[in-house]
């Protein structure tokens, strides 16, 4: 499985969302690495589909559900809808049903 994190730099969400997205991951018994990603530039932005900072990405999809249909990409932070509320991070039940849903195409493990 690849967890992949994109952030631009002097997001004020990535630090605080980067720890907590490795607690999730513990709690939920993920092992794998959390690849870190910087993107720098617009031209980089738009070709990787980068709709802001942190976006959280499991073999490649985007854990926000209505990240596909976005096209706002560029350097900028990024806010979620969540329970009725922006925050600067996705939610835990985003994460998690994409982690599940990723372990699931992925087939038991031998």
């Amino acid at each position: 499985m690849l967890i992949e994190v994109l952030y631009v730099a002097g997001c004020p969400n990535h630090d605080r969302f980067l720890d907590h997205l490795r607690r999730l991951l513990d709690a939920d018994g993920v092992s794998e690495p959390v690849l870190l990603r910087r993107i720098d530039d617009d031209l980089t932005a738009q070709t990787t589909r980068f709709l802001g900072s942190p976006t959280l990405r499991i073999n490649g999809r985007d854990v926000d559900p209505t990240a596909e249909r976005a096209t706002s990409y560029g350097l900028q932070c990024r806010l979620y809808q969540t329970a009725g509320a922006l925050q600067g991070s996705p939610a835990d039940h985003d994460i998690l049903t994409a982690l599940r849903a990723a372990a699931t195409e992925a087939g038991p493990a031998e």
